[in-house]
C-alpha cells in the first residue's frame, strides 16, 4: 500500500514562503530576510540602509511600511491560498535610524471565508517602531501545485 503523507502545516507555510520569495524582488531587493514562517505568522528583518533615510536622517516611513507589509504578505499566504492586501494602516511610534535592524512580526488575528486580519509589530531591539494592521483577501490560485503537497 502506498500511503502519501501530506506536508505539516509548518512545512506547508515554509514551502509557500519559499515559492513567494522566488518572485518577490521588492523584499529581497531591500535586503529583507525571512526569519520564521508558520501558519498565519511570519517574521522578517531588514536593516535600515543609507538610501532608506529621509531628510530628517531617520528611516523613511515607506520603508518601514514595506517591511511590515511584506511580513503581512508572508503570514496571510502561509496556507497555500493566494492572498492580497485589501486595506492596510500603520501607526509610527518611534523613529528608526540608519543601521537599525528592524524586525517585523506578523500574526493572524482572524480569518473567515476569504478575509483575514493581521497585526504586525515592527521593532528595533526592544523599542517598538510601528504597529501595522492589514486586511487580506484570498484570490484565485495556490502557491504549490497539489503534487508538491505530497512527500
Amino acid at each position: 500500500m502506498n500511503v502519501k503523507a501530506t506536508l505539516s502545516p509548518d512545512d506547508l507555510a515554509r514551502a509557500c514562503a519559499d515559492a513567494m520569495w522566488k518572485e518577490d524582488d521588492a523584499s529581497s531587493g531591500l535586503g529583507m530576510e525571512i526569519l520564521e514562517v508558520r501558519p498565519g505568522e511570519a517574521t522578517l528583518t531588514m536593516t535600515v540602509a543609507p538610501q532608506m533615510v529621509n531628510g530628517q536622517r531617520i528611516a523613511h516611513g515607506g520603508f518601514i511600511f514595506t517591511l511590515a507589509d511584506s511580513a503581512f504578505a508572508f503570514a496571510c499566504n502561509s496556507r497555500n491560498e493566494r492572498a492580497v492586501a485589501a486595506h492596510c494602516q500603520i501607526s509610527f511610534i518611534r523613529p528608526a535610524k540608519l543601521g537599525d535592524r528592524l524586525v517585523a512580526v506578523a500574526r493572524e488575528i482572524s480569518r473567515s471565508g476569504r478575509s483575514g486580519i493581521y497585526d504586525v509589530r515592527v521593532t528595533a531591539g526592544d523599542e517598538v517602531i510601528a504597529e501595522f494592521r492589514g486586511h487580506s483577501r484570498t484570490v484565485v490560485g495556490t502557491w504549490l501545485p497539489e503534487r508538491q503537497l505530497e512527500q
